[in-house]
This record gives C-alpha cells, structure tokens and sequence, in this order.
C-alpha cells in the first residue's frame, strides 16, 4: 500500500512512501539508482529528490522497505486480534505476515539477501534482522527486560532467516511447506522458553559457574 505524498515532503515522508513503491522496480532492476528513479516518477518525485533520502544507496533503500513490512505487520494484526491467538500462533502469523508481504517482491527479496550478505554489510543484516525479531516479539506481547529479552530476539531472527530461506523456493500452494518448516521450528522454541522458565522458577536447577568448576575439580564418586 503505497503512500500518498503530501505538495512538500519531507526527507522522511519521501523515503515512507518510496519503501512501498521500490520493490516492485527492483525485482527487475536490482537494488538500483534505476529501479529508485522508476519509483520516483510513479510517485511524482524528481529523481534527484528521491536519491536524497537514501544517502546509502542499496542498503538504505533495503532499510527502508524492512521498515514499511514492520509497519504493515502491525497494521495488519493490531493487538486484539493477536490476543486472542495462542503465544505460538502469534509468532507464526506474525512470521508469515511478513512473508505475505514480501510475496509480490520475491525477486526483490532475494536481491535484497544477496547484497546484504556481503562480508561489508554484514552488520547492517544483522541489525535489520534484530530489529524485525523484536518487533515481532513486541507485537506478540513479549515483556521481558532481562537476559531473556536478548535469546528471545536471537533465536527468532535465526527461524526467520531459515523461513525466508525456504520461502524463496518455496513453490507450493500457499507456501504450505514454508508454514511447515516455520510450525516445526516455532516449536522448538517454544519448548525451550519452557525449559528456560522451569529453570528460572526452580533455583537448584539453574546453571552456576561455581557448582560446574567444583564439580569438575570434585567429581561426584
């Protein structure tokens, strides 16, 4: 859904609007000056002005689409519908929003991993894969502030990035197969969430630097 600009925008109502708009240009032209400047001219923009809000070309324009997917994922199940969702189904439809999302843009999608897996933007993929996994979490009603705030995020950006990799070939109907693989995954993390809670609840079960070292140098006979 592609944003109506106003008679003046600003750098960062352009760059809203052009996130929508570019995918559709890159599945053909790549992650280009060309596929930026077709996005441009369909939303009445000078070329000149649309480069001006992606200073860092492919990656930033890449930035700014995963940005509209996590605004739309939010649009698209706003809190009452996920509350009455089990915690797991959340994350599954939460999952495969945003694989919906990307579907008209598949091409574009797997231009996008192929520049964002070079060595140099490394770091740039993995903040962008952080940023979706919280905001997943967040939408799912994840509260947790401590060391579990951290595993909860890296676990999911790592199902997530598995799921698109499945995606991208996935050519069943309805993407069962990559509903599938994310069901199976989805449940093994739930299952260790669970693990992870019944230690936090029960003390002697919890892992101790200390005990383990001793119980090295002190086995038990």
């Amino acid at each position: 859904m592609a944003m109506t600009l106003p008679v003046d925008p600003t750098l960062d109502e352009m760059r809203d609007a052009l996130a929508a708009v570019i995918p559709a240009h890159a599945a053909f032209d790549g992650w280009t000056e060309e596929a930026l400047g077709r996005a441009a001219e369909e939303l009445g923009l000078a070329p000149a002005q649309a480069r001006l809000a992606f200073p860092g070309g492919a990656i930033d324009m890449i930035d700014a689409w995963y940005g509209w997917i996590d605004a739309e994922m939010a649009r698209r199940l706003p809190p009452e519908r996920l509350a009455a969702m089990r915690f797991r189904d959340r994350i599954a439809a939460l999952v495969m929003t945003r694989l919906d999302l990307s579907l008209p843009y598949r091409e574009a999608a797997r231009r996008a991993l192929n520049l964002l897996a070079n060595p140099r933007h490394l770091p740039r993929a993995a903040r962008l894969g952080w940023r979706a996994a919280d905001a997943m979490w967040r939408l799912a009603g994840d509260t947790a502030t401590d060391f579990n705030h951290y595993t909860k995020r890296m676990t999911l950006s790592a199902v997530y990035a598995q799921a698109i990799l499945v995606w991208l070939d996935d050519e069943s109907e309805h993407q069962a197969e990559t509903r599938a693989f994310l069901d199976r995954r989805i449940a093994g993390v739930m299952r260790f969430e669970k693990l992870k809670a019944g230690l936090r609840r029960d003390p002697e079960r919890r892992f101790k630097v200390a005990r383990f070292l001793g119980r090295l140098r002190y086995p038990p006979k």
